[in-house]
């Protein structure tokens, strides 16, 4: 009996390790709307490609994606409200200020179908039988905010063929991608979106995770981002760092990132503000403030 029990002992203990393990801490990424380079004369295309992508980091439940109005608010704020646009120039100063290790940016370079008629001029419904194939392509780049490094560009592809009756798109409303998903314009789009987001795991897995300090309380505690969204958890131990001085290339001016020192050490106690901050414990040092940096303890 006094084995049993062991054995069951250990074997809590061994799922509960593997349990945190599998759920590893999510890292903050945020979709610019795209740019339209496709010249298909459709309105929104960008927007609701972006849409879609935003939708599957979402599904895929890996990330913790920034919300559209908190986007649109930081570009605002950082004078884009106007085009809603990010460039690989500016996307570091705008994923700082939204608190992202990853800014995805990107424009739709083809967006359309091509059509061969093949119903000898027979119409239904105002549309003609045809083979059509749908393209779309959609050209990537993903932003280390921390660093201002571009870590990949990449034109992403998809095409979807069809044969039956011809779709009309003049309608369509392609500012939001649930309303034209399920047509061939849209397989062809979710294909390239998957390429899209493999990219994006790839890259997402060389980035460190981090958090940022939101203010220190007199009791010793402090608030911290991210909480329980981030699958941060109470008990969770991490280390405390002070950004240094940005340090620039003297012959191209690229950021070549900072120093970091270490000010102190940290425990979750409690999720705070409906899992978007965790409250914890100073475990050590005294000199934390606000804006500093939270790492995962090694």
């Amino acid at each position: 009996m006094k084995c049993t029990v062991t054995v069951l002992i250990l074997f809590l203990s061994l799922t509960a390790c593997f349990s945190r393990a599998d759920a590893q801490l999510k890292k903050r990424i945020a979709v610019s709307r795209f740019d339209d380079r496709s010249g298909s004369g459709y309105s929104h295309v960008g927007d609701g490609v972006a849409d879609m992508l935003t939708t599957a980091l979402v599904k895929s439940g890996k990330f913790v994606v920034i919300e559209r109005a908190e986007f649109d608010k930081v570009l605002e704020e950082q004078k884009l409200g106007q085009s809603g646009v990010v460039t690989p120039e500016s996307a570091p100063k705008v994923g700082k200020a939204l608190g992202v290790e990853l800014l995805i940016v990107g424009s739709v370079s083809e967006f359309g179908t091509k059509e061969s008629e093949i119903s000898g001029g027979v119409s239904l419904f105002g549309g003609g039988i045809t083979t059509k194939t749908a393209r779309a392509a959609v050209d990537i780049r993903l932003v280390n905010t921390t660093t201002g490094e571009v870590m990949a560009a990449e034109k992403e592809e998809g095409s979807e063929s069809t044969t039956g009756i011809s779709v009309r798109y003049a309608d369509m409303d392609f500012s939001n991608a649930s309303h034209w998903n399920d047509t061939d314009i849209g397989k062809a789009c979710r294909e390239a979106v998957d390429g899209c987001m493999k990219l994006i795991a790839e890259n997402m897995a060389k980035i460190p995770w981090s958090g940022k300090v939101l203010r220190v309380n007199a009791d010793g505690t402090l608030l911290m981002k991210p909480g329980s969204e981030g699958n941060v958890e109470v008990g969770d131990e991490f280390e405390v760092f002070r950004e240094g001085e940005e340090m620039k290339d003297p012959d191209s001016g690229a950021s070549l990132g900072s120093e970091e020192t270490k000010v102190g050490s940290i425990e979750v106690v409690e999720d705070a503000l409906k899992g978007k901050a965790s409250k914890a414990k100073i475990t050590g040092g005294k000199d934390i403030k606000t804006g500093d940096i939270v790492r995962q303890k090694k």
